[in-house]
């Protein structure tokens, strides 16, 4: 181009604005890590979950919320507890119950691994833990009627004190049979769900009649 050699740039004009290269936006939780986080924070991040599962199982209702983030630390909570309350029952009166715990801890994760075979093979869509985890957290409500029942028994044994304890375990055994067929039916062949739901009813049957014929020492 003619006249671009006569063309000179003043050495003091000064140069304004940022001389940078624009990249791509970088969000700080792309650096965040729960390896990095504070023990406190996981553990109460742990809790808040397993603390959020108990209320839907509570309140049960169509969720994938049990199914999606699954954990078994709440079903071996209640398990643990349960069976802790069943011990010291008239049946192992002659020695530490030690052996009852065992036998609560084992009819509990037998009959729950048991289903979830039978789920499995029935054509069932969720995982083998999944289906532990929702099973392990429909034990809820039975804990519960445990403690209900352990503390009536402190007040007597007499036919008023049946009637309660018969009255409570009968309603959070249909609380704990609606909550798992709630998370799990819809898993499950459309055709096949009476044969998915009829060994639910027995397992959590099975507890129920634990609780309900436990007698002190």
């Amino acid at each position: 181009f003619p006249g671009l050699a006569d063309v000179s740039v003043s050495q003091d004009i000064p140069v304004e604005g940022e001389i940078t290269v624009p990249v791509g936006s970088h969000s700080p939780d792309e650096d965040y890590s729960t390896l990095d986080e504070p023990v406190k924070d996981t553990i109460m991040r742990d809790l808040k979950a397993v603390g959020k599962k108990f209320v839907h199982v509570m309140y049960p209702r169509k969720s994938s919320t049990l199914l999606r983030d699954w954990d078994l630390w709440g079903p071996l909570v209640l398990c643990v507890s349960l069976a802790l309350m069943l011990q010291g029952g008239s049946a192992d009166s002659r020695d530490d119950g030690g052996p009852q715990f065992a036998e609560v801890f084992v009819i509990i994760w037998f009959g729950a691994v048991v289903i979830t075979l039978n789920s499995k093979l029935l054509g069932g869509t969720i995982s083998f833990f999944q289906s532990l985890c929702v099973l392990g957290y429909c034990v809820l409500p039975l804990t519960m009627a445990m403690l209900v029942c352990r503390l009536v028994l402190l007040a007597g044994a007499g036919t008023i004190s049946f009637i309660i304890r018969l009255l409570v375990v009968l309603a959070m055994f249909g609380w704990s049979t609606l909550a798992s067929t709630a998370f799990l039916a819809d898993s499950q062949p459309p055709n096949r769900k009476a044969l998915v739901v009829y060994p639910i009813f027995l397992f959590y049957f099975v507890i129920s009649w634990m609780i309900l014929t436990f007698t002190p020492q």
